[in-house]
């Protein structure tokens, strides 16, 4: 653990370790498209060809919903908390 880092109860280090793991996560799931675009692309160039641009499309559009997963709407996000929150209020008034 960092020397300056403060304790967090148990919840909220679970929380922060997730995040972390799915942020890395993401972050090679991108390399790896990258990597595997980039030959898919060279590949179908030296044929002549743009077939490449579907395995792209459609991987690139799983890419995208990672991504909102991970940094948008996921476990844990801002939205989810407002979200939560929102919810515990209108129990609580109830």
């Amino acid at each position: 653990m960092h020397p300056n880092a403060q304790h967090l109860p148990p919840e909220l280090e679970r929380l922060a370790h997730r995040r972390a793991k799915a942020k890395i996560g993401f972050g090679i799931h991108t390399l790896v498209y990258a990597a595997v675009i980039t030959g898919l692309g060279l590949l179908a160039l030296s044929q002549g060809r743009a077939w490449a641009l579907w395995p792209a499309a459609g991987w690139g559009f799983g890419l995208l919903m990672h991504g909102l997963g991970v940094f948008g709407f996921g476990s844990g996000s801002a939205w989810q908390e407002r979200l939560v929150e929102r919810e515990r209020e209108a129990l609580r008034l109830r």
